[in-house]
C-alpha cells in the first residue's frame, strides 16, 4: 500500500514487529530496498515494501471512524484503536460496522437512561460511536423503510458479545416498549429476564473467558405496524453437547451442575449430592470454583428468573432432577461381566448411583441397567439382544447423559418461547444474532469445525455487505467503480458444504458404514481434496487435516468426528424415559414412530446444522444486516491492558481487515474538499484564495495534476485516492515543508549570528573605552607621583644640609665652650651629677604613677564591661520569661477564642430556641382564645334556652348544664397543661393557657369547687414553668455576660501581646546601644594606650612637652568627638522633620496611579532612599506602624479600610521583593592586580543597577521586624473586611432559610426573593469598593470564598436543624436564591469570585435533593456517586428524615434508609453533631500569594504625591 518512492529520510513509517506487531518510528537511512527506522526502545532494518507510512498528523485520542484516517492499514487501524481504548472510547467505527473492545470493567456512565434519550432519533455517525446508535438506526429503518432488520454480534470468547447483545436488546426495549399492565411483564422484560435461565444451561467456563456461551442464539424480536414490541422468539444453534461429558483442563462443565452442588442444604439432601469433586462429570478438571462467581448465589437467581419466565415451581423440581440424575448417572462405572464381552456396575458405589439415577429418572433401576449394559437389534424374522462391554457400556452412558441433556435444553428454550409469546401476525422484526466467534485450540474437534463453518457463511454475507456499502458510497458520490475486484470465500464453503463431494457429505456417508473409523474418513478427505488449495495433510499426523479458512489455518483432529455428528437416539433409552413415572421425563422423549422405534436410526448433525445455518441465513438475507464486532484486548481479561497481536489477530478473524481491504481495493484514502486543500495547499499556493464548490474541485484537481498522480477519482464532496496514493502527496508535501524549513533555519540562523556579532563589537568597544580610561588614570598617577617625588627630594637635601650646618655650629660652640669650662669642670660636674639624680626621679615618679594610672583604668573598663553585660543579661532573662508569658498568652488567647466562638453559637442556638418559643406561645393563645369563644356561645345559648323553658326546668337546666361546661372549659387547659408539661420545651404557652382560663372564669358563675381548685393547680403548674423560664433567661443573660467577658480577657490579653512585643523591641535597642557604647570605650582606651606609649618613647628628649600633649590630648579627642555628635544630631533632627512630612502626607488619601496605591510606593522609594532598610537603629518603622494603627480605628468605613489594605498589600510586596538578609559578600577577599581591581568595579557597579524600581538591599532587624508587623497589620485588616461583609451577610442569610410564605400568609409587601436580592446587592457593594481601591485580586477571592463558605454552613446547618425548612416549597425558593449568586459569581468573574462558587457545594446537593421529584425510585449508589457526592451518610440520613412535603411526595426508599442506618452503625462511636458544619475563620494566604499576583512591572509608571515632590528633601522621588 505505501509507495516506496514517498519513504524518504526523516518520514515516519510503520515496521512489523513480531512482540507488538507493529513499530512506529523514523527513518534515518534508506539502502535499496532496506530502511533504517530508529523506534522508541530499538533501531529496526525493515524492507520496504513490508512498511507502511504513519500520518504525523494522527489525532492523540484518535478517530471514531476508521474511514476517517489517512492511511487506512493494519498498523493504522490498530493505533487508533489502542489509542481510543486508553481514553476509554472503548466504541469505534468501520463505516457502518461497530467494533467493541472489551474494557474489562464498568462503564455506567456509557449505558444509563440519558445517554439514550441522547441516542434517540441521531443519524448513526453523528454522535460518537455506541451500539445504542447501531440499535436506533436500525429501528428508524425498520420504521421508514419497512424492511426487518438484523444486528450481528460477532467476537471470540470473553470479547463481550453477550454484554453488548444485552445493550442492543435494552435500547430495543426503550424504543419499542409498549404500556402493559402493572402485574404483567412485557415482552422485552421476559426477554431479558430469560437470559440468566440460558446461561445457566448454556454457559460454562473456558480457557478465554469464565462466561462463554457454549451455543448460538438468535432473538428475534418482532413489532407491530406502529413500531411496538408484539412479540419474540429465541433460535439456539449447536449446543456443545460433548461437555456434558467430557471436560478439558481448566475449564468447567456447564454452570448448572456446580450451581446444584452449591444449592440449599435441603435441596442437596434432596437430590443426594455433595461436593462437586466427587462426580466424573465435574472432576475431570481441577478448576471448580470462580473467584468472581457464587454459585449459591447464582443458583438463587435462576429459580428466581425461573419464576420470571413463568416456570412453575413442579417444573422447576423436575428440571434440577434431571440435572442430578445426570450427576448420578456419570459416577456409574462399568466391570467385566459373567459372560463374554458383558458389562455390570463395577462395585456398590456405582451401584448407588445407579439406583438414585433411577429414582430421580422415576424409572426402573433394573430396565435402566439393562439399557446401558445390552443392545437390542430387531431384524425381519427376530429380535437380537446383544451385550455390551465396559467400554461399549461407558459410550452408552454418556450417550444417554448427552441426549437427556440435549433435550432438556431444548425444552427450556422452548418453554421460554411460549412464555415470551412469539406474533405470527408481526409486520416487522429485528434479529440480534449472539454467535460464536471464529475458533482455533491446540485440539480442534467436530464443535470447532462447525463454528468456523458458520463464521465463513457469515464472512461471506459480511464482505458482500461491506462491497455493498463501498458501491453505496461510490454511486452516491458519482465515481466510476466497475473496475473494483471483490474476493469471494465461496471455494472454502463448497469445500466444507458442497454435495455430493463436500467435507459434511463425506462425513455423513462414514457414519452410515459400520465399519467407517476415523482413519478411512480422513484417508477419504486426502484422496478427494488433494488437489485442492485450501485443504491439506499435516505432515506429522494420519488422521488430522487443515482448511486455510479466511481468519487463519486450523487443524482438525479426526478422532470424534464420526461420534459427534452421530445423531440418534436408543430405543432402549426412548423407551425407559418415556415409560417415567414423572410426566417432566416422559414429555422429553415423545413415542417415535413405530418404524424408528424398533433400532437406532442415524441422523446426521453436520447436515442438520447446514440447514439451520442456511435457514439462519436465509432470514439475514431477507433483513438489511447490521454488524457489531467485539474484541477481547487481553488474554488476562484484566481492564487497561492492550495486546497487538491479539487484537489484530481477532480483527483479521472477525473480518474487520478483510472488509479494510475490500475498501483497499477501491480507494481507501477519502477526504473532503476542504481537509484535502487545507493539507495539501501547499503543493499549488496558487489555489490559496479560491472559495465556492467550483472552485474547491478546480483546486483539488489542480493540486492531484501538479502531483503527477493518476487513477484518483473526485466525486461530489470528496476526494478518492488510490492506495499509496495519499503517501506520495505527503512525501511531497515534506519535501516542500524540508526545503521551507531549511530556507527558515538559515535566515533565523543569519539574524542570530548578526545579534551575536554586534552585541560583541559594541561589548568590545565598551570594554576598549575603559581601559583606555584606566591607562590614562594610571598614567596621571605616575606623574602625579614623580611631581611628588622630586619636591620630597628638595626638602630632603635642604634638611641634611641644615643639619650638617647645625652639627658644625654645634661642634665650634662646644669646643668653645669646653675650653672656657676647664676652669670650672669640677663645679659642672658635680651640678650635672645633682641635676641627673633629680631627672631620674622625676621619670621613676612619672613611670610609677602612669603605670598606676593605666592599671586603675584597665579595671575600671573591665568592671564597667562587667557591670553592662551583667544587666544585659537580666533584660534578656526578663525578655526571654516575657516572651514565654506572650506564649502563654497566645495560648490562652487562643482558647478564649474558642469558647467565645462556642458560646456565640450556643447563645444563638439560645435565641432561635427563645424566637421559637413566642411564635408557638402566639399560637397557643391564639388556639385557646378561639376555644374560650365556642364555650362562651354554648353557654349563650344554653341561658337562652333556660329563658324559654319555665323557672323549673331552668333551676334543672342550671344544676345539670354548668357543670358540663365547666368540665369542658377545665379539661380543656387540663389538657393543655399535661401536653406542655411533657413536652418542657414550651414553658411560656402555659402562661397563655392560665391567662385564658382566669378570663374564662367570670363568665361561668356556677362551677363547683373541683373545677377551681384543678384551676388552682393548673395555675400554680404555670407559675412553676415561668420561674423555668426566667432562669432560662437568667442563663442565657449570664452566658451572654460571660461571652462579654470573654471577650474583653482576649482583647486584653490581644493588647498585653502587643505592649510585650514592643517591649522586647525597646529592650533589644537597648541592648545594641549598649554593645555600641562598649565598643566606643574600647577604642578609646586603646588609644590612650598608645598615647602613653608614644609619650614613654620621646621622654627622654623632651618631658615637658610629653606631659604637656599628655595632658591635652584627652580634651583634643572630647572636642573632635562632640564635633561628630553635633554633625550627627543635626543629620538626625532633619530626618525626624522629613519623616514628620511623609507620614503627614501619607496619612492622607493619596489615591492611586497606574492602578497602585501611591502611599506604598512613597514610603517605599523614601525607605530605600534613606537606607532605613541597612540601619541597626530606626525609629521610622515604628512610626509607620503607629501611623497605620491609628488609621485603622475608623473600621465602619469600608472605603477606607479597602484603601489601607490595597496600600499594606502594595509596601508588603515591595518589601518582599527587596529584602535579603547581611553579610553575602563579606568574606570576600580584595583584588590585588589592576585586571582584578577593574573587573571587581565594574562588576559592582553593573550589580548596583536598579531593576525597573526595586532593588535588593542587605536587610536588618528592624526592616525585617517592620516587614512582620506589616503581615500582620495585612491580616488584620483583612480580617476586618471579611468580618464586615459576614455582619452585613448574617442579616439577610436568616431571611432566606425560613420557608417562603404564601402571598395569603404574607403580612407585609415584601417577596421573599428582596431577601437574596439583598445579598447581592451587599456583594456588588463590597466587590465595586475593593475594586475601586484597587486591592488585589487574590484577596478579594479569598474574602467572597469564605464569605460564601459562611453562607454554605448556616443555611446547610439549619436544613439539617429545622424540620419546616427540609420541604419541597424551602428547596425551590432556596434553589432560586442559589442562581441568582451563581449568576452573581458568573458576572464577577473568576478573577474576583474565584472559586466562591464551589463552597456552596454542600447546600447546592441538598437542596437539589429537596427539589428533585421521584425520591422513592433512586439508589442508594446513584445517591451516593452522582447526586450527593459531597454529604456523608450521616448528613444525608438526617436530611431524609426531616424532609417533608404538602404533596405527600415520598422520601427516600426504605431501603436507602436501610443502607444509610447499617453504615451509620459502623460510625456510631462518633458525635451525634458530627453531621453539622463548622465555620473556618482562619486567614487562608500566605505572603507569597500576594507576592506572585503582583508584579514589578506594574510599579515602574507610578507618579508620586505632588505634595512631596515640590519639597526640596524630596526630589528623589522624581529620578
Amino acid at each position: 500500500m505505501a509507495a516506496p518512492s514517498s519513504i524518504m529520510i526523516g518520514s515516519h513509517v510503520w515496521v512489523e514487529d513480531p512482540d507488538d506487531a507493529w513499530l512506529d518510528g523514523e527513518v534515518i537511512e534508506i539502502n535499496g530496498e532496506e530502511i533504517k527506522v530508529k523506534c522508541t526502545a530499538k533501531t529496526v532494518v525493515a524492507k520496504t515494501s513490508s512498511s507502511y507510512p504513519k500520518d504525523p498528523e494522527f489525532p492523540e485520542c484518535g478517530v471514531d471512524d476508521m474511514t476517517k484516517l489517512a492511511y487506512l492499514h493494519e498498523p493504522g487501524v490498530l493505533q487508533n484503536l489502542k489509542c481510543r481504548y486508553d481514553a476509554n472510547e472503548i466504541y469505534t467505527y468501520t463505516g457502518g460496522i461497530l467494533i467493541a473492545v472489551n474494557p474489562f470493567k464498568r462503564l455506567p456512565h456509557l449505558y444509563d437512561i440519558q445517554v439514550m434519550q441522547k441516542y434517540k432519533g441521531a443519524p448513526l455517525g453523528e454522535l460518537s460511536p455506541h451500539p445504542f446508535a447501531v440499535a436506533d438506526s436500525a429501528y428508524r429503518q425498520m420504521i421508514n423503510e419497512g424492511i426487518s432488520q438484523a444486528i450481528l454480534v460477532s467476537g471470540e470468547s470473553g470479547a463481550g458479545k453477550t454484554e453488548s447483545t444485552k445493550m442492543l436488546m435494552r435500547y430495543l426495549a426503550y424504543m419499542g416498549g409498549r404500556v402493559s399492565n402493572a402485574e404483567e411483564r412485557s415482552v422485552e422484560q421476559k426477554v431479558l429476564e430469560s437470559n440468566p435461565v440460558l446461561e445457566a444451561f448454556g454457559n460454562a467456563k473456558t480457557v478465554r473467558n469464565n462466561n462463554s456461551s457454549r451455543f448460538g442464539k438468535f432473538v428475534e424480536i418482532q413489532f407491530d405496524q406502529r413500531g411496538r414490541i408484539s412479540g419474540a422468539a429465541i433460535r439456539t444453534y449447536l449446543l456443545e453437547r460433548s461437555r456434558v461429558c467430557q471436560v478439558s483442563d481448566p475449564e468447567r462443565n456447564y454452570h448448572c451442575f456446580y450451581m446444584l452442588c452449591s444449592a440449599r442444604k435441603e435441596d442437596v439432601e434432596k437430590y443426594k449430592l455433595g461436593n462437586p469433586r466427587t462426580f466424573h462429570y465435574l472432576n475431570q478438571s481441577n478448576c471448580i470454583e470462580l473467584d468472581a462467581l457464587n454459585d449459591s448465589e447464582e443458583y438463587i437467581a435462576t429459580r428466581r428468573a425461573m419464576d420470571v419466565v413463568g416456570i412453575s415451581e413442579e417444573e422447576q423440581d423436575a428440571i434440577f432432577r434431571v440435572v442430578a440424575a445426570i450427576l448420578h448417572l456419570g459416577n456409574v462405572e462399568f466391570s467385566k461381566g459373567q459372560e463374554t464381552d458383558a458389562s455390570e456396575p463395577k462395585n456398590d458405589k456405582s451401584r448407588f448411583h445407579l439406583k438414585t439415577a433411577a429414582e430421580l429418572f422415576m424409572c426402573d433401576e433394573k430396565s435402566l441397567e439393562e439399557s446401558l449394559c445390552k443392545r437390542v437389534f430387531v431384524t425381519r424374522d427376530e429380535t437380537i439382544t446383544k451385550a455390551l462391554d465396559p467400554n461399549a457400556a461407558a459410550l452408552s452412558r454418556d450417550a444417554l447423559a448427552k441426549i437427556v441433556y440435549s433435550k432438556l435444553f431444548d425444552w427450556l428454550v422452548e418453554k421460554i418461547n411460549v412464555a415470551i409469546g412469539q406474533d405470527k401476525e408481526s409486520k416487522f422484526l429485528i434479529g440480534v444474532l449472539d454467535i460464536y466467534g471464529f475458533e482455533s485450540f491446540k485440539t480442534n474437534s467436530f464443535e470447532q469445525f462447525c463454528i468456523n463453518l458458520t463464521n465463513e457463511k457469515l464472512q461471506q454475507h459480511f464482505n458482500q455487505h461491506v462491497f455493498k456499502m463501498e458501491q453505496e458510497e461510490y454511486e452516491k458520490e458519482a465515481i466510476d467503480w466497475s473496475y473494483i475486484e471483490f474476493v469471494d470465500n465461496q471455494d472454502i464453503l463448497d469445500l466444507i458444504e458442497k454435495k455430493p463431494g463436500g467435507i459434511i457429505a463425506l462425513l455423513d456417508e462414514a457414519c452410515m458404514f459400520p465399519r467407517s473409523t476415523h482413519e478411512t474418513f480422513a484417508q477419504k478427505l486426502y484422496q478427494t481434496f488433494k488437489d485442492h488449495k485450501r485443504f491439506s495433510k499435516p505432515k506429522l499426523s494420519r488422521t488430522d487435516f487443515t482448511i486455510y479458512h479466511y481468519a487463519g489455518d486450523v487443524t482438525y483432529q479426526t478422532e470424534l468426528f464420526l461420534d459427534k455428528n452421530k445423531d440418534y437416539v436408543v430405543p432402549e433409552h426412548q423407551a425407559l424415559l418415556a415409560a417415567s413415572k414423572c410426566s417432566f421425563v416422559s414429555s422429553l422423549f415423545p413415542p417415535l414412530p413405530e418404524e424408528s422405534s424398533k433400532s437406532s436410526k442415524f441422523s446426521s448433525i453436520g447436515s442438520g446444522f447446514k440447514l439451520q445455518l442456511q435457514s439462519l441465513l436465509e432470514t439475514l438475507s431477507s433483513t438489511e444486516p447490521h454488524y457489531v464486532r467485539c474484541v477481547k484486548p487481553n488474554n488476562a481479561l484484566k481492564p487497561a491492558i492492550f495486546e497487538n497481536n491479539n487484537v489484530l489477530q481477532q480483527l483479521r478473524c472477525g473480518g474487520v481487515m478483510e472488509a479494510i481491504r475490500i475498501s483497499c481495493a477501491g480507494f481507501p484514502s477519502r477526504k473532503l474538499f476542504h481537509e484535502f486543500i487545507d493539507r495539501f495547499v501547499i503543493l499549488a499556493p496558487e489555489v490559496r484564495n479560491k472559495s465556492g464548490k467550483k472552485d474547491d474541485i478546480a483546486a483539488c484537481k489542480k493540486i492531484l495534476e501538479k502531483s503527477n498522480l493518476t487513477g484518483y477519482q473526485i466525486g461530489k464532496t470528496k476526494v478518492f485516492l488510490r492506495a499509496g496514493q495519499m503517501a506520495e502527496l505527503d512525501g511531497l508535501r515534506g519535501e516542500i515543508l524540508g526545503r521551507s524549513g531549511t530556507k527558515i533555519q538559515r535566515r533565523a540562523c543569519t539574524y542570530m549570528c548578526r545579534k551575536k556579532f554586534v552585541l560583541l563589537k559594541s561589548s568590545a568597544t565598551q570594554i576598549q573605552a575603559f581601559c583606555r580610561g584606566q591607562m590614562t588614570r594610571h598614567l596621571h598617577e605616575g606623574m602625579r607621583r614623580e611631581a611628588a617625588s622630586l619636591k620630597i627630594q628638595k626638602y630632603a637635601r635642604r634638611f641634611l644640609k641644615r643639619k650638617a650646618y647645625n652639627n658644625l655650629r654645634f661642634s665650634a660652640i662646644s669646643i668653645q665652650a669646653s675650653l672656657r669650662a676647664i676652669s670650672a669642670h669640677n663645679e659642672l660636674r658635680s651640678r650635672k651629677r645633682t641635676v641627673a639624680a633629680t631627672v631620674i626621679q622625676t621619670h621613676c615618679r612619672r613611670k610609677l604613677a602612669n603605670l598606676r594610672y593605666r592599671r586603675l583604668k584597665e579595671a575600671a573598663l573591665i568592671i564597667q564591661c562587667a557591670v553592662r553585660g551583667s544587666n544585659a543579661f537580666g533584660e534578656l532573662v526578663k525578655l526571654r520569661m516575657a516572651a514565654k508569658e506572650t506564649g502563654a498568652l497566645q495560648d490562652a488567647k487562643d482558647k478564649l477564642e474558642k469558647q467565645v466562638k462556642e458560646l456565640t453559637s450556643s447563645l444563638q442556638l439560645e435565641k432561635k430556641l427563645r424566637a421559637e418559643l413566642e411564635e408557638s406561645k402566639n399560637q397557643e393563645i391564639a388556639r385557646l382564645q378561639s376555644a374560650l369563644e365556642m364555650t362562651q356561645l354554648e353557654l349563650k345559648e344554653t341561658k337562652e334556652m333556660q329563658n324559654k323553658e319555665g323557672q323549673t326546668a331552668k333551676n334543672i337546666a342550671v344544676t345539670q348544664e354548668v357543670p358540663v361546661t365547666n368540665d369542658v372549659l377545665v379539661k380543656k387547659p387540663a389538657a393543655e397543661n399535661e401536653g406542655l408539661k411533657e413536652t418542657k420545651e414550651l414553658p411560656l404557652k402555659e402562661s397563655a393557657a392560665a391567662s385564658s382560663t382566669s378570663e374564662q372564669v367570670p363568665t361561668t358563675q356556677g362551677i363547683p369547687v373541683t373545677s377551681d381548685e384543678l384551676t388552682k393547680k393548673l395555675t400554680a403548674e404555670n407559675e412553676r414553668l415561668k420561674a423555668l423560664v426566667s432562669s432560662l433567661e437568667q442563663k442565657i443573660e449570664e452566658t451572654e455576660k460571660k461571652y462579654e467577658e470573654t471577650s474583653k480577657h482576649a482583647m486584653e490579653a490581644e493588647s498585653k501581646i502587643i505592649e510585650l512585643k514592643t517591649a522586647m523591641q525597646r529592650l533589644e535597642e537597648k541592648i545594641l546601644d549598649i554593645e555600641t557604647e562598649d565598643q566606643i570605650l574600647r577604642q578609646q582606651a586603646l588609644l590612650s594606650a598608645s598615647n602613653s606609649k608614644t609619650s614613654e618613647t620621646a621622654a627622654t628628649s623632651a618631658p615637658l612637652e610629653n606631659d604637656q600633649q599628655a595632658q591635652m590630648s584627652p580634651g583634643s579627642s572630647k572636642k573632635s568627638l562632640g564635633r561628630e555628635d553635633s554633625k550627627t544630631s543635626s543629620q538626625n533632627g532633619r530626618q525626624q522633620e522629613n519623616v514628620d512630612t511623609l507620614l503627614k502626607c501619607v496619612s492622607q488619601n493619596l489615591g492611586f496611579s497606574q492602578e497602585k496605591p501611591v502611599a506604598a510606593f512613597t514610603i517605599y522609594k523614601c525607605l530605600l532612599h534613606w537606607k532605613s532598610f541597612e540601619a541597626e537603629k530606626t525609629s521610622v518603622f515604628d512610626r509607620l506602624i503607629e501611623m497605620i494603627g491609628s488609621a485603622l480605628e475608623d473600621q465602619d468605613n469600608n472605603d477606607h479600610m479597602a484603601y489601607w489594605l490595597s496600600n499594606t498589600c502594595a509596601l508588603l510586596f515591595l518589601l518582599q521583593r527587596s529584602l535579603k538578609s547581611s553579610g553575602s559578600s563579606a568574606d570576600r577577599p580584595a583584588a590585588t592586580s589592576i585586571f582584578s581591581r577593574m573587573t571587581q568595579s565594574f562588576r559592582s557597579s553593573s550589580a548596583n543597577l536598579p531593576v525597573g524600581v526595586v532593588q535588593l538591599v542587605e536587610a536588618k532587624y528592624p526592616a525585617l521586624l517592620f516587614k512582620q508587623q506589616l503581615t500582620a497589620y495585612v491580616e488584620k485588616i483583612f480580617g476586618i473586611i471579611r468580618d464586615k461583609l459576614k455582619k452585613e451577610l448574617s442579616r439577610h442569610v436568616s431571611s432566606c432559610i425560613q420557608v417562603p410564605r404564601t402571598s395569603e400568609e404574607s403580612k407585609d409587601d415584601t417577596s421573599p426573593a428582596s431577601h437574596w436580592q439583598s445579598i447581592i446587592e451587599c456583594l456588588n457593594q463590597f466587590l465595586s469598593t475593593l475594586k475601586d481601591n484597587f486591592v488585589p485580586p487574590i484577596l478579594v477571592q479569598k474574602i467572597f470564598t469564605q464569605n460564601f463558605a459562611y453562607m454554605n454552613v448556616q443555611i446547610f446547618n439549619s436544613l439539617l436543624q429545622h424540620k419546616e425548612c427540609s420541604t419541597f416549597s424551602n428547596g425551590e425558593y432556596v434553589k432560586s436564591g442559589l442562581d441568582s449568586l451563581e449568576k452573581w459569581c458568573t458576572e464577577a468573574k473568576e478573577e474576583y469570585a474565584g472559586s466562591a462558587w464551589d463552597e456552596l457545594k454542600h447546600t447546592r446537593q441538598a437542596v437539589g435533593f429537596l427539589v428533585m421529584p421521584e425520591k422513592s425510585k433512586i439508589s442508594y449508589d446513584e445517591i451516593t456517586n452522582d447526586l450527593c457526592t459531597v454529604l456523608s451518610v450521616q448528613q444525608f440520613y438526617k436530611l431524609c428524615t426531616l424532609y417533608s412535603d404538602g404533596n405527600n411526595n415520598e422520601s427516600v426508599s426504605a431501603d436507602v434508609m436501610s443502607s444509610m442506618k447499617l453504615l451509620m452503625t459502623d460510625d456510631s462511636e462518633d458525635d451525634s453533631s458530627s453531621f453539622l458544619l463548622d465555620e473556618d475563620s482562619s486567614i487562608p494566604f500566605l505572603v507569597e500569594d500576594i507576592t506572585d499576583s503582583m508584579k514589578v512591572q506594574d510599579f515602574a509608571d507610578v507618579k508620586p504625591s505632588a505634595e512631596l515632590t515640590e519639597n526640596p528633601d524630596f526630589q528623589f522621588l522624581q529620578e
